[in-house]
């Protein structure tokens, strides 16, 4: 018999479906209560409602557990590859050696920017924001390939294969594209090598000179990539389904899913906690003196890259990314004074009850940046780094949303909160 919810408002009950997911998660269903009572839920910011049920990822904060279509990302990291992870988030399922070679095809295909795009960079500032770059320059991806961005899901979904593929390259070519421009540099072409390599390659080239990626540098950046491939109904995801679910087409979406990443308490923590590390830094100190400012309270000596909206444990990802950093900057030979007071700020912090009792664990962000530092990325491309490491995610998720047969456009209710009726009053009468 299926499980129901009852829900007393005044003098009348309404029995509710209860839904259960795969791995036990248990929700209410409201869907109907509107209907029937009047009433609406209200969760201000989302933070306990469910949007949509999905297949792509499962994320326990309670156990810091992450699972892309069933796998763990311990094993993703260890095993996988970015361009292998991302046709598996994409796709559902871990690619055969020929869906792999045939993916890596067409994303070597689609990597060049075409001549008539480029002259999009000459409109910008050299100095303009490259989060607000690069959303902008996707977007205008539906303008160049409107055969792929048609608005229409039946058709959008006929050639889904090459939309995606083109907006992984492409998204990680524009990237490079910005650093270049900002810098006063000639773009390079993209060659026909790995997509980390690739990048790495487009990003830092010189003329008559190739870049060419160290392995431990490559792999440093594919790790990175892949360990934010994706991260469930975060904001810029559930952006991207919103927009997505009134039709718009895949770049359009995308476009707006970075927008939202742009903003600095999602996108913007890592170089907050490269922010954070430097002041410390600067002010002569080891952290010590940091962490214990920090417990006073006092939003300026905030612990950055600590806690996490979902996580109430280890972010599965920081361990990872963690025991990555002391590697690469071991194997590279590079001594970064910014790693030493972050280890100290971990060490101290996870031995302390004021952090401990609040749950406050290093998450993905805390190291992230300090990779990035050592890969020679400065802090205004870090979250441009994690859009391509992201598109993934927010590929999968526009495509659950235009495949569902009885899928609803997004239209959250409100709670008004103005002026009650009231009459018009001529400008000459206004007191």
């Amino acid at each position: 018999m299926a499980k129901t919810a009852s829900l007393q408002i005044d003098d009348k009950a309404y029995n509710l479906p209860v839904i259960q997911g795969t791995e036990g998660e248990m929700a209410v269903d409201t869907r109907r209560l509107r209907a029937e009572s009047g009433y609406i839920c209200f969760d201000q910011g989302y933070g306990n409602t469910g949007s949509c049920d999905s297949q792509i990822t499962y994320l326990d904060g309670d156990n810091g557990i992450l699972r892309h279509r069933g796998y763990p990302i311990e094993q993703l990291a260890e095993h996988s590859d970015f361009v292998e992870t991302a046709y598996l988030v994409i796709y559902g399922e871990l690619p055969t050696e020929k869906q792999r070679r045939d993916f890596g095809t067409l994303l070597r295909k689609n990597a060049a920017i075409e001549t008539q795009m480029q002259r999009i960079f000459e409109g910008f500032p050299d100095d303009a924001p490259p989060m607000a770059m690069l959303s902008s320059i996707v977007a205008s991806l539906a303008a160049h390939y409107p055969e792929l961005a048609t608005n229409s899901f039946e058709k959008d979904l006929q050639n889904f294969d090459l939309a995606a593929a083109m907006a992984i390259s492409k998204l990680r070519t524009i990237g490079a594209m910005i650093y270049r421009y900002q810098n006063g540099m000639p773009y390079v072409h993209p060659k026909d090598i790995p997509f980390c390599e690739n990048f790495l390659h487009m990003m830092f080239s010189e003329p008559y000179k190739d870049y060419v990626a160290e392995p431990e540098v490559a792999k440093a950046l594919n790790l990175l990539l892949l360990l934010h491939a994706d991260h469930e109904q975060n904001c810029s995801t559930s952006t991207v389904r919103m927009v997505g679910s009134s039709a718009a087409n895949l770049f359009t979406s995308l476009s707006a899913g970075i927008s939202a990443l742009s903003g600095p308490l999602h996108g913007g923590a890592n170089t907050a906690v490269m922010n954070m590390l430097q002041m410390i830094h600067d002010e002569g100190d080891d952290g010590t003196r940091f962490i214990e400012a920090a417990k006073s309270g006092n939003k300026s000596t905030r612990l950055m890259g600590f806690g996490h909206a979902v996580y109430r444990n280890f972010d599965p990802r920081a361990k990872i990314i963690g025991e990555a950093c002391e590697k690469v900057l071991a194997k590279l030979g590079i001594e970064d004074p910014l790693l030493a007071i972050a280890r100290n700020l971990e060490q101290a912090a996870l031995k302390d009850d004021y952090f401990l009792s609040r749950k406050l664990y290093p998450n993905v962000d805390f190291y992230s940046g300090i990779i990035m530092r050592a890969l020679g990325i400065p802090v205004n491309m870090f979250t441009v780094i994690f859009a391509i490491g992201r598109a993934p995610g927010w590929i999968a998720n526009w495509r659950e949303v235009a495949s569902q047969p009885k899928g609803r456009i997004y239209r959250p209710r409100q709670i008004y909160t103005g002026p009650v009726t009231r009459d018009y009053v001529p400008m000459d009468k206004r007191g």
